[in-house]
């Protein structure tokens, strides 16, 4: 072993890695420092087997499209270690006839290699920043069997690195929650809740740069969560090693009932009577009721077409308050663990912190308010950039859920493996499940602060002294926000009026993420901090016509109904300016669009939002004018 192994443990940096495109053995790692394999030198092109997709992580799918792109990605542990692996790569382009020295295996036009930083610590904007210096002045050599430069990028980042305290801004360098919020608008919260209730979430996007900014974006929303709250976010273990699990642990309990219960983890719960599994195909008898304890859920995608995935609309969805006894029934259910930690399995109260189940321990460190939750733990994935090679890991029995970043529009086809689909550049989330819909609909309340959110950033945008490091529209102050928003939640749960208190942030919402991982094992400590922190919404209140308008106004931008709407005055108006009348039959027709439109839109509006809503909710498509 080099000698630096012996600092492993300590040194920040693990490794610098060159990964280049042969043309006959596609991605492979051409040079790394201080080696991968210990027994091999440096040019040595073996990978030890937990770190095997690391070439095409580090040179995404489509990098012959960008002259130069920045890839975040994350690898698992390696034998004996517990932590995961955060690599940076800087990818760049070079004709193949601008090299001074061309080597042999050189047969394309144009040479593609990435820079890599193996790292211990979550700084990705900051050894961003250094990577892309390194890298430019790699290429510039135009010589790339010179890695003196690569060497002294090793020792240089471990002693900038060491001692660094995971805290402030550096955290953050590189990560701009205002954008997002320009982007996204109000829905910045539903991505926010996504991620709470532990669901599959796929962010879509190219470039990579632009695909990893945003999924770490949204993450840095959640209070300790880049500091701390990622080191178990990338272990996972394929469905053979569960397989050998199973075996050995036969003579206490069923294979088949591991396989069940690490698949129901992360399904979302679902009324009395009504079956876990997705419909089978035509012409197969339903699973009966013995054997849905025997095999997990069919993963296989039901033949639907466009219009089955659907364009969520928060403000199209009415608030209202699951039925009481399902509520308990939910809340009351046993912690369900993955195959990897069995345990008794013993019911929790939720009316305070007198009674918790003992032994949930999140393994990361909190803060003294239990933060950052145990959100990407047992199994729940965190992959800024996840390579067609990883495709599997959506449905491996081992991976209860996942939030990861793509750019194949393989990942995007395969829709039945994601509860919900993040289009960046659509700023559009689509999600299949009318239920999860419904619980991911934005009260009042909800509304009224992501309003807040988007007035402030947007009254600043032009500001040059606000970008990123004011304060009031800034990128801190909105982080401030949410972490306001987290802790005001938490303290609604042990408040005397905490039914009351929790339905401003939608009480289907509060059930489903009441049975979450991430929610029991935070439960079940104590955490005494939370006595200082003010129960209830940020932003409750009562209805007022103001509520109206704004609900009124986001229903109009995001839903289908409030788009045709629009859409069918423009039509009118367009109409009346090129007849002079609005008289005829296209005239009519438009009206009788707005009418409708209208009708039914404000005979929702008009529910108390204390009705529970029917089991099935009209399809909310997307619909482009």
């Amino acid at each position: 072993m080099e000698p630096h192994g012996r600092d492993e443990n300590r040194v920040p940096v693990l490794h610098i890695v060159v990964v280049g495109f042969h043309h006959k053995k596609g991605c492979q790692v051409e040079f790394s420092y201080p080696p991968l394999m210990p027994d091999e030198g440096h040019d040595s092109n073996l990978l030890p087997e937990e770190w095997k997709y690391l070439p095409f992580l580090a040179l995404p799918d489509g990098a012959h499209n960008y002259q130069e792109d920045t890839v975040f990605f994350h690898l698992p542990p390696r034998s004996g270690d517990t932590k995961c692996v955060y690599g940076v790569s800087c990818y760049r382009q070079i004709v193949a006839k601008a090299l001074k020295v061309r080597q042999a295996d050189v047969t394309r036009e144009t040479v593609q290699k990435s820079v890599c930083v193996l790292s211990r610590v979550p700084l990705y904007g900051l050894v961003q920043a250094k990577l892309q210096l390194i890298t430019h002045a790699y290429f510039e050599e135009k010589d790339f069997s010179q890695i003196s430069i690569l060497k002294e990028l090793y020792d240089h980042m471990n002693g900038s690195l060491k001692g660094s305290v995971l805290e402030g801004s550096q955290v953050y360098l590189g990560l701009s929650p205002r954008d997002l919020i320009l982007n996204f608008r109000h829905k910045v919260l539903i991505l926010f809740k996504l991620i709470l209730l532990e669901k599959r979430v796929l962010f879509y996007v190219s470039p990579v740069n632009r695909l990893v900014g945003a999924l770490m974006t949204v993450l840095s929303l959640f209070p300790g969560m880049m500091e701390h709250g990622l080191v178990d976010s990338s272990h996972y273990r394929t469905r053979s090693s569960v397989s050998e699990e199973l075996v050995l642990v036969d003579s206490t309990c069923g294979a088949e009932e591991f396989v069940s219960v690490s698949v129901t983890d992360f399904d979302t719960p679902v009324p009395e009577g009504e079956g876990l599994f997705e419909a089978p195909p035509t012409g197969e008898a339903p699973p009966s009721e013995n054997s849905s304890l025997l095999k997990p859920p069919s993963r296989t995608s039901p033949e639907s077409s466009e219009s089955d995935w659907e364009t969520l609309d928060p403000s199209s969805l009415e608030e209202a308050a699951p039925k009481e006894a399902e509520l308990h029934e939910q809340s009351d259910s046993a912690f369900i663990p993955t195959p990897s930690t069995p345990i008794t399995v013993q019911p929790q109260a939720l009316s305070g912190q007198g009674n918790v189940v003992p032994g949930l321990v999140s393994g990361l460190e909190e803060d003294q308010y239990g933060l950052p939750l145990a959100v990407f733990t047992k199994g729940y994935l965190c992959l800024p950039y996840m390579a067609l090679q990883q495709h599997h890991l959506l449905s491996d029995v081992a991976v209860r859920g996942f939030v990861a970043g793509a750019t194949n529009i393989l990942f995007h086809q395969q829709r039945h493996l994601s509860d919900a689909v993040v289009e960046v550049d659509e700023a559009r989330i689509l999600i299949q499940d009318p239920e999860l819909r419904k619980v991911l609909s934005l009260t009042t309340a909800d509304l009224r602060f992501a309003d807040y959110l988007v007035k402030h950033v947007t009254e600043n945008r032009d500001d040059v002294f606000l970008d990123g490091t004011g304060w009031e529209g800034g990128d801190e102050w909105i982080r401030a926000q949410f972490t306001l928003y987290l802790h005001s939640l938490l303290s609604s749960l042990f408040h005397e009026d905490s039914e009351r208190l929790l339905t401003d942030y939608g009480a289907p919402f509060v059930s489903a993420w009441k049975i979450t991982h991430n929610f029991r094992v935070w439960h079940s400590n104590k955490h005494p901090a939370m006595t200082a922190i003010t129960p209830g919404h940020p932003f409750q209140g009562q209805y007022s016509v103001a509520d109206v308008k704004l609900r009124l106004s986001h229903s109009v931008q995001n839903s289908e109904r409030g788009k045709k709407l629009g859409n069918a005055m423009i039509t009118t108006s367009r109409s009346v300016v090129q007849t002079g009348k609005a008289v005829g039959q296209s005239v009519g027709g438009a009206l009788t669009s707005a009418k409708s439109a209208m009708s039914t839109w404000f005979s929702t509006l008009a529910q108390p939002s204390a009705v529970t809503p029917p089991t099935s909710v009209e399809p909310v498509t997307e619909v482009k004018p």
